[in-house]
């Protein structure tokens, strides 16, 4: 018989613990598709947040090891939430990666670009250059 899971506890991979990932964009098409595609890999436990105003709460329940947050949201963008992140104890040292529209992939190129200590990555990006980007980010 296994021993009950509590929702905290991280989903495990033949490597250990699956990388939590917390997508927080107002498109949910688009944060479906980044987390099915996520997900497929079998390394990531992804949860979506389509609303910046629940944001804070859907990381504080989570816990993600890595952010992939939009620029432009309504309510609040997404430099003011990153900024109530790291403000956060719970939630500072944890990375944030923007996915943006605003800046063409000829901007970021594929590997993205740094503003304001945050990388960025231009929409649509592929899934080698985010699994590149996660691996990396999280590495550093």
């Amino acid at each position: 018989m296994t021993e009950p899971t509590t929702p905290e506890a991280a989903e495990e991979t033949p490597e250990g613990p699956k990388i939590k990932i917390l997508i927080i964009d107002d498109e949910a098409t688009f944060t479906r598709m980044v987390r099915m595609n996520l997900e497929q890999t079998g390394r990531f436990e992804v949860r979506e947040e389509n609303r910046a105003a629940k944001a804070m709460g859907a990381a504080k329940d989570f816990m993600p090891d890595l952010i992939l947050l939009d620029v432009i949201m309504p309510a609040m963008d997404g430099g003011e939430l990153a900024s109530r992140l790291k403000a956060d104890p719970q939630l500072t040292n944890i990375p944030v990666v923007f996915l943006t529209a605003t800046v063409s992939k000829n901007e970021a190129q594929d590997a993205g670009f740094t503003s304001g200590g945050y990388l960025f990555l231009a929409k649509p990006v592929s899934l080698q250059n985010l699994l590149k980007t996660i691996d990396e980010t999280l590495a550093a």
